[in-house]
């Protein structure tokens, strides 16, 4: 087909994909997704989006294809990836023309032109700079603007790469155009001011975009495009002080007498706007964090510009100064804004979430005056504890409610106690302050003042960490229980936070929470279905999900209410992800505090379980990683196997494939299903993870390698009469790799435990083995054998698990009695394996004298648990009945290793028995004679 009649098959496509009608818009959406990987495709979305004649939304539509199919097939690995052929038509196609009309398409034009240029520049695109410098020239207004926007995409993205190659080639590229950017902003602001001063509004306005594109293009140059700035004569100041500070150190007097005049003196009254006294607020906070110019302890361990920087810093911040700063953060900046009041009362959810965490410092003024007063605190806190102490002190007692200014007053300084909690700890006796004052504050329930009631909830949360007696706990239950009732929404929801912080605490005891439990958890629920915001959902099940993971199995009574209500709210979150993950959370914590009782939740929890871990659903990508925790918490509490449970390991196959970050939780599932019920799990899915084995092991890390092997051991202690037939694709490289001496001692310990499980419990197994690889490698079955007996003495020591090196022991008496010569041969091997064995089971009875099995167990017990210790799990219960029929806990080394010698002496005879003994080293015969005493 040629370009023309694909191109208008095409445009009929993607002005179906533009309909407000689902069943035009669906099928068309599905086409294009297939012809994502043909060859042309791409060149077809250009011809589109280049014709100006075209409807918008149709060349809208062809950009953002085009745009995502770079991301997916530009790269030569990627799979179905663009021929180079291809590729160079496009390149030469993207830069002929900058004309394009619409602001919202050329922007996506040059942001895909960034995109091909971080893969393709300089190498595949030589000539994509030179364009640019180019066009940038041309006196047409719309190609120069398009042109200088493409110009600004392209050294983004190139600054953002990080490896030492292309960071070199950016270093090349700076110091190649830096002067014509420099000319060319010069150039722009010039004629900007021209236009200002001619009063040409329309021209000057475009000026300044110009301007400030070549200003962007020419701070990337700047902050990324030098190795040391300063010594650059033509760099420009920008972002010195975060990348290069000593650079900045000439600036660090004029730059502080600057911000600090215009945000903390009278200087700036009337004249500041927010973004400045953020951006002002930002420079004082990096040069008084900046590591660089901090001494260290030891002066003459310093650089000569490290002492330059900080005796600068020294003479600016004086007492006078600093006390100024601290005053006026906390009475001007910490106080509550008419705007932060109003929206309080008309949106108070969106008010707790306001003050978010993050990076917003750097872009928000509350946060940003904040993270200042942390830093000053923390670096001067000698000069500033006395100031804020004598802030505190003046405010004891109660205020008065018709006074608005002094309560607000009174929050901010207690928020400046709390944000300086660490700083104060030997200044402040807490304990004190809470019984005297701020226990009596929290049950002031006037309206106005709950400003002062979330403020001080607020501020117990800070210091529960750093200084609250353990004794007063129950004072702070009992206070957290009145403001969950609080008529005030914001408040009800800082006290949820508070007691996520009290029952996350290392000194939480759970005896001194359980009489409130049962209150709390029913008014955390009530908050919990009250709340309508998605955030605000989600950080109150984080809350949830803390107390149950707290009080355990004390939750069971209380989560009636909570278990009915998951499933509406899971059906409700069906957009935002972000929330379906905090009830995974929440389910994890459920399921763990429920245990055996669980499979009660298994009409809803299967279900979710099955949509968060299959990769052909969406959602998979948030909700994967708690997915599996999820599915491995609910096999590890599970009592037993169900139909539903088995089947959703059908999502495992394509998740082995992925062989992500998550391999290990694939392996933590897969052994859970094992031990829960090894013979219906493996007649259904072995055949298949045997197979995806296979393929994982061709390319695994060493680790990796581990995990798998593990699985296959696992199956040999659960079954060791059907497991070795269903892995048996498996077994004979690792009999080839025990032969061959693994150079990696923990894949050799895992090789030789399995091979000891077949050994031991599956002789007539071993020995078809050992045919199969002796006639691959075309070597005698007893060849085979005595190499094998040969590593495994030499390389016992890579075993460090006792229970592994038992069993090494184990297997190789059971070769005994025995006729065949090479097991005759090793014998003084495997008596010295079977005498190491004992000697890291053997322990000596005080009273008795004798030597008994460290290692047996008889029966099942249940264990003690201590408050601070889990509660065993199904699956730690099942382990220990597995462990009940596990020769290594059943079998006595000491009897096995007698019976075993008995019997071989009774084969060969007193005499031939003796000459075989004489094989083994004396010390070793005396140490063995020792262990024996007594049979």
């Amino acid at each position: 087909m040629d370009l023309n009649s694909a191109s208008t098959i095409v445009l009929q496509v993607l002005t179906q994909a533009t309909s407000q009608d689902t069943a035009v818009l669906k099928p068309a959406e599905e086409q294009l997704k297939q012809w994502e990987t043909q060859p042309g495709f791409y060149s077809v979305l250009l011809n589109i989006f280049t014709n100006h004649t075209l409807d918008v939304n149709v060349r809208w539509l062809a950009v953002l294809y085009f745009k995502n199919g770079i991301d997916r097939y530009w790269r030569r690995v990627a799979p179905h990836a663009l021929s180079e052929e291809e590729k160079t038509t496009l390149r030469a196609g993207l830069i002929t023309n900058f004309n394009e009309p619409v602001n919202q398409i050329a922007t996506q034009i040059s942001v895909l032109i960034a995109k091909v240029a971080r893969v393709d520049c300089p190498r595949q695109w030589p000539e994509l700079i030179p364009t640019l410098l180019e066009s940038v020239k041309v006196q047409d207004d719309l190609r120069q603007h398009r042109a200088l926007l493409t110009f600004y995409h392209v050294t983004k993205t190139l600054a953002s790469k990080r490896l030492a190659a292309d960071r070199k080639l950016f270093y090349d590229l700076a110091s190649g155009i830096y002067s014509f950017a420099c000319s060319l902003w010069n150039h722009h602001t010039d004629t900007f001011l021209q236009q200002v001063c001619t009063g040409d509004e329309a021209a000057a306005s475009n000026s300044l975009e110009r301007t400030l594109l070549s200003l962007k293009v020419l701070r990337k140059l700047t902050v990324h495009g030098f190795v040391e700035p300063h010594w650059s004569v033509e760099v420009m100041l920008l972002d010195f002080l975060d990348q290069h500070p000593f650079s900045f150190t000439p600036l660090i007097q004029r730059s502080l007498e600057f911000a600090v005049s215009y945000v903390f003196t009278e200087a700036g009254e009337g004249i500041v706007f927010e973004r400045f006294i953020v951006q002002c607020m930002n420079l004082i906070k990096m040069i008084v964090k900046n590591y660089a110019y901090k001494p260290s302890k030891n002066i003459e361990d310093s650089s000569p510009e490290t002492l330059e920087a900080h005796k600068i810093k020294t003479a600016f911040f004086t007492y006078p100064t600093l006390m100024e700063i601290c005053r006026r953060l906390v009475t001007h900046y910490f106080l509550l804004t008419k705007e932060e009041l109003t929206m309080w009362e008309e949106d108070p959810e969106g008010f707790t979430v306001e003050e978010s965490g993050g990076d917003s410092w750097k872009y928000s003024l509350r946060p940003c005056t904040e993270v200042l007063f942390i830093d000053i605190f923390h670096e001067y806190n000698q000069t500033l504890i006395p100031v804020l102490l004598e802030m505190v002190h003046s405010l004891q007692g109660s205020t008065n409610m018709e006074d608005t200014s002094a309560i607000l007053i009174k929050d901010a300084v207690y928020n400046a106690v709390g944000l300086a909690a660490y700083e104060l700890f030997d200044s402040v006796d807490f304990d004190q302050w809470f019984k005297n004052q701020l226990l009596a504050e929290l049950q002031v329930s006037h309206n106005r003042y709950k400003p002062i009631r979330r403020r001080v909830i607020w501020l117990i949360g800070q210091w529960i960490s750093v200084k609250f007696k353990s004794d007063l706990r129950p004072v702070l239950y009992e206070a957290i229980c009145n403001l969950l009732q609080d008529q005030d929404l914001v408040v009800r929801i800082e006290t949820a936070t508070t007691l996520k912080l009290t029952v996350d605490d290392f000194e939480f005891r759970t005896d001194q929470f359980l009489p409130y439990l049962e209150s709390m958890f029913t008014l955390l629920f009530q908050l919990l279905q009250e709340v309508t915001q998605c955030d605000t959902k989600m950080h109150v099940l984080h809350v949830l999900s803390c107390v149950i993971e707290r009080v355990n199995m004390q939750i069971r009574p209380y989560v009636g209410c909570l278990v009915q209500y998951l499933p509406l709210l899971w059906k409700q979150s069906e957009e935002h992800n972000m929330l379906r993950c905090a009830i995974l959370t929440t389910l994890i914590h459920l399921v763990q505090g429920l245990g055996a009782e669980s499979k009660n939740l298994y009409p809803f929890l299967l279900p979710v379980i099955q949509l968060s871990t299959d990769v052909s659903q969406p959602p998979h990508v948030y909700l994967l990683e708690d997915g599996l925790e999820l599915w491995l918490v609910t096999l590890e509490n599970s009592p037993c196997l169900t139909p539903e449970l088995l089947r959703i390991f059908q999502n495992m196959s394509a998740l082995l494939d992925l062989s992500s970050e998550n391999l290990k939780n694939f392996f933590k599932i897969i052994n859970a299903y094992i031990f829960l019920s090894s013979s219906e799990f493996l007649q259904m899915y072995a055949a298949d993870l045997c197979r995806s084995f296979c393929e994982l092991l061709k390319d695994i890390t060493t680790e990796g390698q581990v995990q798998v092997l593990k699985v296959v051991e696992n199956v040999l202690k659960v079954n060791p009469v059907l497991g070795p037939q269903m892995f048996q694709p498996l077994l004979p490289s690792i009999v080839r790799g025990i032969i061959d001496g693994e150079r990696y001692p923990v894949v050799m310990s895992t090789y030789l435990g399995i091979m000891g499980r077949v050994l031991l419990q599956n002789a007539r197994f071993f020995s078809l083995l050992l045919n199969q690889v002796a006639c691959e490698l075309g070597q005698e079955l007893d060849q085979i054998l005595g190499n094998i007996i040969e590593m495994w003495v030499d390389r016992m020591d890579n075993i460090t698990q006792p229970e592994r090196r038992k069993l090494s022991a184990l297997a190789l008496l059971s070769l005994l009695p025995s006729l065949n010569s090479v097991i005759q041969d090793k014998f003084c091997g495997i008596i010295n394996i079977s005498v190491e064995g004992l000697h890291d089971v053997m322990t000596e009875d005080p009273e008795t004298g004798t030597y008994k099995d460290c290692m047996l167990m008889s029966h099942f017990e249940e264990p003690k648990v201590t408050e601070d210790e889990e509660p065993p799990t199904e699956q730690d219960k099942r382990k220990k009945m597995l462990a009940l029929k596990d020769p290594v806990h059943t079998v006595s080394l000491q009897q096995f290793i007698y019976e075993k010698l008995k019997a071989q002496q009774e084969l060969l005879g007193e005499q031939g028995f003796q000459a075989l003994m004489e094989t083994v080293d004396t010390e070793i015969v005396a140490q063995l004679q020792e262990f024996l005493q007594g049979f």
